[in-house]
């Protein structure tokens, strides 16, 4: 391993360091654990939470904070807490729980309870894809679902992360240009990496990116060097700020484009082999 610098690997989990059946290969854990037992910095930026983030990486050892929710918090795997939370202002958080359902969408609300847990409020009947994305996150001990339980207009919330929201593609990105002149928001929205016709929108607190929170891993790790890993839209901002960026062979044309390097799919252990070969060069 070359030591003449600190080296930060960051690496986007669904679409990039996940295979496509959303999971971490055993050779990809292997890689990674070990070369993390040898001193390398390795973490993860992706929009899902600590309860799924746990579960995913459960055979792969890492050192450093992995950045959870779209970079409004960080999660300590060795000691199980979060760092650096970011909170929306409550009035924003209403306004934009009010232009969701003003959309025909109704969104998920995650606010931050004691003893780490995450409440995630939705109202209404979820549809089929809402379904399917509770069941897979449903029982987890790090998450607690409240389906079709009054949320309100968000302001009685104190600890408001993130509000997501689902839907067609179109109406997904319609709403996100709604809500981008609101300067105390951030707003993410992309394609879903496992089925296109879906679109996804992240409203985060102000300043809010994978981008911001990777410079914040950065200084707390002491890194000279920077290279990130992506496949949509919402890696782009730490794209722009990496030393070198990095995209999968699966990755969406605009992120493809923007990296300064192309590898294999998320099929191939692809990033773990680029980090384990950059390493050793």
């Amino acid at each position: 391993m070359n030591r003449t610098e600190k080296h930060l690997f960051v690496s986007d989990l669904d679409g990039t360091l996940l295979n496509d059946n959303a999971r971490v290969s055993t050779t990809t854990a292997r890689i990674i654990s070990d070369l993390s037992h040898e001193g390398a910095l390795i973490s993860f930026a992706t929009a899902r939470t600590p309860a799924t983030v746990d579960v995913l990486l459960a055979h792969t050892f890492t050192t450093i904070p992995a950045i959870v929710m779209t970079g409004a918090a960080m999660w300590n795997r060795i000691y199980r807490r979060y760092d650096n939370i970011q909170f929306i202002e409550a009035d924003l958080a209403a306004i934009a729980i009010d232009a969701c359902r003003s959309a025909g969408l109704q969104p998920f609300i995650y606010t931050l309870g004691k003893a780490n847990i995450l409440h995630v409020y939705h109202s209404g009947t979820p549809t089929a894809k809402e379904e399917k994305f509770i069941y897979d996150r449903r029982g987890l001990p790090l998450k607690k679902f409240h389906i079709n339980e009054p949320a309100g207009d968000g302001t009685e919330f104190e600890s408001t992360i993130l509000i997501l929201a689902m839907g067609c593609v179109d109406a997904i990105f319609s709403l996100a240009d709604s809500l981008r002149h609101y300067e105390g928001l951030s707003i993410s929205a992309y394609k879903d990496s496992y089925n296109h016709s879906t679109g996804l929108i992240e409203i985060l607190g102000q300043n809010v990116s994978k981008a911001s929170a990777v410079l914040h891993l950065k200084e707390l790790t002491g890194a000279d060097r920077l290279t990130v890993f992506g496949d949509n839209l919402n890696d782009l901002p730490m794209m722009a700020i990496a030393d070198v960026s990095v995209a999968t062979a699966n990755a969406v044309e605009q992120v493809k484009e923007a990296a300064d390097i192309v590898i294999g799919s998320n099929n191939d252990d692809s990033v773990a082999k680029f980090i384990r070969d950059s390493l050793s060069s």
